[in-house]
C-alpha cells in the first residue's frame, strides 16, 4: 500500500501544473478509499463517511495549486476527513465541542486484500471483538497503523498528538491483543 503513494508527488505536480481531469482521477483513485474508512471509523456511518471522502476530494481540487507545497498529501487528506468527520459529529450532537476521546471507533476491515481473504469468518468475529474492546483512540491509532500503513509520525501529526502516544497506544493496543488471543487460544 505504502507504495502506492510514491507516485503522489508526481500527480500532485502533474495536478497542480495542467490541473486536468485525468490526473485528478489518479489522486481521486489514489485517496477516496482511505478517506472514507478513516471517515466511517469516526462517524459509524458509510453514507456519512462517502461524504465526508467527497468533501476531502473537492477540497483538494480547489486547492490543486498548492498542494504542491504540502510535504504529505496522504497525511493532508486524512487531516481534512478527521475535522470533517468532527464538524459532522458536532452538527449531529449539537455539541459546542467534540473530541476523538469522545467517539465510539469502529474497526472496518477490508476484505479484498489477500491476507483478508484467507482469514476465516470466525477469526474475523474474533479479531473484531478483541479490536473493538480497546480504548476509542487506541483503536483509531492501531487501525491507522496497521490497515493505512501509516508512520508514527503521520499518525501523530493526522490526531494531534505526540509520536510517544502513538507509540504507546500501539503498545497497550498489541499488549491487550496479544492477552486476548493468548487466552482466546489457549496460547503457553
Amino acid at each position: 500500500m505504502k507504495q502506492q503513494f510514491n507516485k503522489l508527488p508526481d500527480i500532485v505536480a502533474r495536478l497542480a501544473h495542467f490541473g486536468c481531469e485525468q490526473t485528478y482521477r489518479e489522486l481521486f483513485d489514489l485517496l477516496f478509499l482511505p478517506a472514507k474508512k478513516f471517515a466511517f471509523c469516526i462517524l459509524h456511518s458509510n453514507e456519512e463517511a462517502e461524504e465526508v471522502a467527497e468533501d476531502v476530494m473537492i477540497t483538494l481540487w480547489k486547492q490543486r495549486k498548492t498542494l504542491v507545497e504540502i510535504n504529505n498529501v496522504h497525511v493532508y487528506a486524512l487531516v481534512i476527513a478527521k475535522n470533517l468527520s468532527l464538524n459532522v459529529l458536532k452538527k449531529n450532537s449539537r455539541n459546542k465541542t467534540t473530541s476523538l476521546d469522545d467517539t465510539d471507533i469502529s474497526f472496518f476491515f477490508d476484505s479484498s486484500s489477500p491476507e483478508q481473504i484467507i482469514i476465516d469468518n470466525e477469526l474475523k468475529m474474533r479479531l473484531e471483538n478483541a479490536i473493538q474492546s480497546l480504548p476509542p483512540k487506541c483503536q483509531l491509532v492501531f487501525k491507522l497503523a496497521k490497515e493505512n500503513n501509516l508512520s508514527y509520525k503521520e499518525i501523530a501529526e493526522i490526531l494531534s498528538i505526540s509520536v510517544k502516544t502513538v507509540d504507546a497506544h500501539l503498545v497497550a493496543a498489541t499488549q491487550k491483543l496479544a492477552k486476548i488471543f493468548k487466552s482466546e487460544f489457549q496460547i503457553k
